[in-house]
């Protein structure tokens, strides 16, 4: 029997709208994976401290408020400060494509746009979870 998958889906910054984030953890859920959903308005150091605690494998980040260049990237490095580095850390949201190398290169790895549908989520960090 392999290890459950645990994912923490979390909301950085001053998004009020969880509906997609809700959306993805209940996918997760579906495909077997424990889910914790942190709620709306989480800081970096909320959403890495969390992560530890619940020992998660993956962190899933969703942002619709512009701000994905900052706080994702700070999620990334305070990870890194605590000695961190065996947790996947990917991101959704409204990004424009411009941004997503960028967001790579921080350390994200990897990036869902609107219209990427679930199946591929599942189906990515099944392949990348560490």
């Amino acid at each position: 029997m392999s290890k459950q998958i645990r994912v923490l889906v979390a909301k950085p910054g001053l998004d009020g709208h969880d509906r997609g984030a809700k959306l993805i953890a209940r996918a997760l859920r579906d495909a077997g994976m424990e889910v914790i959903y942190t709620g709306l308005r989480q800081t970096p150091e909320q959403i890495v401290a969390a992560a530890i605690q619940e020992d998660v494998n993956v962190i899933g980040m969703s942002i619709l408020s512009g701000a994905h260049n900052h706080l994702f990237p700070k999620v990334v490095e305070l990870l890194k400060e605590q000695g961190v580095n065996d947790i996947l850390v990917v991101g959704g949201g409204v990004i424009p494509d411009d941004d997503i190398p960028g967001l790579k290169d921080a350390g994200i790895a990897e990036i869902f746009t609107p219209g990427t549908t679930t199946t591929k989520m599942i189906e990515y960090i099944k392949s990348n979870v560490k």
